[in-house]
């Protein structure tokens, strides 16, 4: 879901320099995400594991992705051309696609037909979040000690009456993750992918798990999508910093060894990685509808083998999303183009004459 004029994004044409590494991360992190919307839909008292497997992917999937979207916004400096792709990649579609949830919900749920687009939708916090943390980028880039402070402001958001207006409290609250990805260069990826990480990468993931299974149905959703303050989690200050550090030490632990474990080779999934925007926004209304027509309730009563199959039916769904023939029917939908009125003719530039050695010689002659 990221983009950048760094790294190209949904839609971008590919580019020789673009790594295969970041692309399968996109990918592979974008099947979680559809994964976790799916498999809330089925868990219940009796499905620990399915509940442990949910907490797990929530506590590293989005920090993951917030990361990697402020490691490709590094670039951005707030130039017309950067403000101009943001709002037609980020803006408008967050427009629409607020338009549709709207719709969508008042269809599948019976809630009144309201366009509140100060208020987000569903999956639709993200692309707001974005567009604010992409705009905040050159205040980043010019303080020094950026990420204490933006982890100060996160902690802080925890513990007051943060507006739900324009998804502020997840705004606040990942902002640590968007910093640390404007932070971190080429290198400290080349780090991560090494066959040492690799191996520690496996029993981190297999402990965290175990982890998650013991404290089932603990932690609450609110704590690993960062929307609640103290008040709504029940929770002291004291309680809640204490807590919240030990959370953000284990997703960036987790954040860590899921990039350890995704391949640096190009593969089958790569092209999918530049174009995860799609089935992002695409994933959420399949999910309402099939929710509407009962499906959830029919993999809950199937038991294993409903949550099996349903695990396979959205990695497919995922992919199904990501092909061209969907991405051009939908694309004035995800990537519309901002009006002609609306850009300016930029003035073309007059040429630059070099003064050749000749000219030179002669011009020292003449004076």
């Amino acid at each position: 879901m990221t983009s950048s004029t760094s790294h190209p994004g949904p839609g971008s044409p590919r580019t020789p320099d673009r790594s295969p590494f970041f692309d399968n991360a996109k990918f592979l992190l974008i099947v979680l995400v559809a994964l976790g919307h799916s498999w809330e839909e089925v868990i219940t008292a009796d499905t620990p594991g399915l509940r442990a497997l949910h907490n797990l992917v929530y506590c590293f999937h989005m920090p993951a992705f917030i990361l990697l979207s402020g490691y490709f916004s590094r670039s951005f400096t707030a130039r017309p051309d950067q403000i101009r792709r943001l709002l037609s990649g980020v803006l408008v579609p967050y427009l629409i696609f607020e338009t549709l949830y709207s719709v969508v919900y008042h269809w599948v749920r019976g809630t009144d037909l309201a366009i509140t687009p100060t208020s987000p939708t569903y999956l639709c916090w993200f692309l707001i979040a974005l567009f604010v943390w992409r705009l905040t980028t050159p205040i980043w880039q010019a303080v020094r000690y950026a990420l204490p402070i933006a982890f100060v402001v996160s902690l802080a958001a925890g513990m007051t009456a943060v507006s739900g207006e324009l998804a502020l409290c997840r705004v606040l609250m990942f902002l640590p993750w968007f910093v640390l990805g404007l932070r971190l260069r080429p290198e400290h990826f080349a780090r991560l992918r090494t066959r040492a990480a690799r191996v520690i990468a496996l029993p981190v993931f297999a402990g965290a798990f175990a982890l998650a299974y013991w404290l089932s149905p603990a932690p609450s959703d609110d704590w690993l999508s960062s929307d609640a303050d103290t008040t709504v989690l029940q929770v002291s200050p004291v309680r809640y910093l204490l807590l919240k550090l030990a959370l953000f030490a284990v997703t960036a632990l987790l954040v860590a060894a899921f990039l350890a474990l995704v391949p640096g080779r190009r593969t089958w999934i790569t092209a999918f990685g530049a174009v995860t925007l799609y089935p992002y926004l695409l994933h959420g209304l399949l999910v309402r509808i099939a929710e509407h027509y009962g499906f959830f309730r029919t993999v809950r009563t199937a038991g294993l083998a409903g949550q099996l199959g349903l695990t396979a039916l959205v990695v497919a769904v995922v992919v199904v999303l990501s092909t061209k023939p969907v991405r051009v029917l939908v694309r004035p939908l995800v990537e519309p183009r901002l009006p002609g009125w609306l850009v300016p003719k930029t003035p073309t530039p007059a040429p630059v004459t070099v003064p050749t050695a000749a000219a030179e010689r002669e011009k020292s002659l003449a004076r």
